[in-house]
């Protein structure tokens, strides 16, 4: 099953999921608490969000687990849990998945830098994402999805982790900026260097999402197209968020106007497809039928 995507991926287009955060805050998630705890905790609220994913023709569906580091939950005192925490997020959602779709283990970035800019070695890096690719292994998915990378060299922390702790496959997205001499990470680090370096480690599926929306989404598609080969990953988020008064988060780009340009995004390179924050189930039904006209 574990090279199953693999296999599918080479037949037609895929559709992941949307936005996680957003949905859990739509069901009393407090802020600044750990996104991670509600797996044990309020498990039928997190596997609710998983299956309203699949309900809504996601091919593959992420864990409830992106901030699930042993490094990220430190700053909540559960880095003592993280190998359960993931697991759980794993075994929750497996319980959902229906026959022939996927379930992929969400590895978000740590918050934190390495020397000189921060406190932490590559080594300490490595073993974080060590200890949470164990635990969602163990629970059952299906691949690893590295996502959100602002540094390249983390990002291939991460990925050493990852292969250190798991035999399954390892997919890698990274969240460009969009600046006039082109796109970059927070870091600097540039669209080539980061599909030169996937490349040079065999990773299989590469991609973008976050911190652009749908139309900045499409010109970042057609670079990563044109310099690499490898299965292409695109979830733009709904465009920029603000809080209101009453601390509701909305999100700048409207549904049709976020939908109007996946069928570019597609025409430009993109292998599977999902969104980001500020979409929901609602995107990922709408945009499943704009993948079924396009593979």
């Amino acid at each position: 099953m574990a090279q199953s995507i693999l296999v599918l991926l080479k037949e037609r287009k895929l559709l992941l999921d949307g936005g996680f955060g957003t949905e859990l805050i739509k069901d009393g998630f407090p802020q600044g608490a750990c996104p991670e705890s509600w797996n044990e905790e309020k498990a039928d609220i997190v596997q609710k969000i998983n299956k309203s994913y699949y309900d809504a023709g996601s091919d593959a569906v992420l864990t409830n687990s992106f901030g699930g580091t042993t490094i990220k939950l430190r700053s909540h005192n559960l880095e003592n849990k993280c190998y359960e925490l993931n697991r759980a997020a794993a075994l929750i959602a497996n319980e959902v998945k229906p026959e022939g779709k996927f379930l992929g283990g969400s590895m978000g970035p740590t918050g934190k830098f390495l020397k000189p800019h921060g406190e932490f070695t590559e080594e300490e890096f490595e073993d974080a994402y060590a200890e949470q690719a164990r635990g969602l292994t163990e629970g059952g998915v299906d691949f690893l999805l590295i996502e959100t990378q602002y540094d390249l060299i983390e990002a291939l922390c991460a990925l050493r982790g990852a292969r250190k702790a798991s035999d399954l496959p390892v997919f890698l997205t990274m969240t460009f900026n969009h600046h006039p001499k082109g796109f970059f990470t927070l870091m600097g680090n540039s669209v080539n260097q980061f599909l030169e370096a996937m490349e040079r480690e065999g990773v299989p599926v590469v991609g973008s999402n976050c911190t652009l929306n749908s139309e900045e989404m499409v010109e970042l598609v057609k670079i990563m197209r044109e310099k690499t080969s490898l299965p292409i990953i695109a979830q733009a988020n709904a465009g920029n968020p603000s809080l209101s008064e009453e601390g509701e988060v909305s999100y700048s780009q409207g549904m049709e106007d976020y939908l109007r340009f996946i069928p570019q995004i597609i025409a430009n390179g993109a292998d599977i497809i999902g969104g980001c924050c500020g979409t929901d189930p609602d995107y990922i039904a709408r945009m499943s039928e704009i993948v079924k006209t396009s593979s």
